[in-house]
Parts: C-alpha cells; sequence; structure tokens
C-alpha cells in the first residue's frame, strides 16, 4: 500500500540522514576536535576563544 511505501522511505531517509551525520561527526572530530582542551575550559571559554569576557565582575 501507499502508505507502507511513504513509511519505508521516510525510514530510509532517516538512517541516511543519520549514519551520514555519523560519519561526518567522527570525521570532523578526527580533524579538528569537537572539545576544547581542559585548560581552555578552565580559563573560560569566552575568554580563549574570541579575547572576551562573558560576565563582567
Amino acid at each position: 500500500t501507499q502508505l507502507w511505501s511513504q513509511f519505508k522511505g521516510v525510514l530510509v531517509t532517516v538512517l541516511w540522514s543519520g549514519i551520514g551525520s555519523a560519519i561526518l561527526y567522527k570525521i570532523v572530530d578526527m580533524i579538528v576536535g569537537l572539545r576544547p582542551t581542559a585548560d581552555a575550559e578552565r580559563e573560560g571559554l569566552d575568554l580563549t576563544a574570541h579575547g572576551e569576557v562573558a560576565y563582567h565582575p
């Protein structure tokens, strides 16, 4: 039936997008890295990323 065909199409699209996204995620993680260093996190990401303080005391 048409409903079953549409369901299979949606399922294939979701799987295709999910697998493609997972592959791209791993590639970016290996090349650039997705987490800042521990020192950068301790110092503050706003300061280390673009030299500004997020909250002024």
